[in-house]
């Protein structure tokens, strides 16, 4: 892969464009467009080049993007961006190509946030089906991976913006407990970041409705959508 196609892959670049703006302290002040891209364009590119990763991380919650007449900065949300930052640091997918000089202030940026926040590497992890997988280890981080796999199972399934709650649990597997899923899932949507609903589950099996939601009030809530 060419160093400009990784630049601008979906993970890594995210990840990437988060630890700029973190180390230049994006987090506490407004960082300009230009300060921004002389931290992460690289040569035969332009800041725009990543402007729909940008766009994608504020939808996340990650950055808030600010324009004022022509001028445009950014800032780096706490806590989601964070989050989002050292699970982007703890995947796979961030590495370093062979030989490719990496540049002094993201060594730097790394050896900041190994001091100041611990490990980067290491999560508590479980067996998900004989295969070891992370543990979802906080409420940003679950909402985080709920609306990615709402969004994701919607668009395989052709759930028109119903998706079955327990084929979300489904999902998720062994990196949550029920209950915690149940609580934080209806933390959610207190939130008003989905709107659970019971609607029709004909067909539903048995083992489909103990992973729904029952609710005292409510029932049993089957399906998930976005307000």
């Amino acid at each position: 892969m060419s160093s400009k196609n990784k630049d601008l892959q979906g993970s890594y670049a995210k990840t990437r464009l988060l630890l700029a703006l973190w180390e230049l302290g994006a987090n506490e002040q407004k960082v300009a467009k230009g300060k921004l891209g002389k931290r992460v364009v690289s040569k035969g590119q332009k800041i725009t080049d990543y402007q729909g990763i940008l766009e994608d991380l504020q939808e996340q919650g990650a950055i808030t993007i600010l324009k004022k007449g022509s001028a445009i900065s950014y800032t780096l949300n706490s806590p989601i961006g964070l989050d989002v930052l050292g699970a982007g640091l703890r995947s796979d997918e961030f590495e370093f190509e062979s030989g490719k000089t990496i540049g002094t202030w993201v060594a730097n940026a790394l050896l900041r946030w190994f001091r100041q926040f611990g490990e980067v590497v290491n999560k508590t992890v479980v067996l998900d089906n004989g295969v070891k997988v992370e543990v979802i280890g906080s409420y940003e981080e679950f909402k985080l991976e709920i609306l990615d796999l709402f969004d994701k199972l919607d668009k395989s399934y052709s759930h028109a913006g119903l998706v079955p709650i327990w084929q979300i649990r489904k999902e998720v597997g062994n990196r949550l407990q029920r209950d915690q899923f149940n609580t934080w899932i209806m933390d959610m949507q207190a939130e008003q970041l989905l709107y659970l609903q019971s609607g029709e589950a004909r067909g539903a099996t048995e083992e489909q409705k103990q992973d729904s939601i029952n609710s005292e009030i409510r029932g049993l809530l089957f399906f998930a959508s976005k307000p």
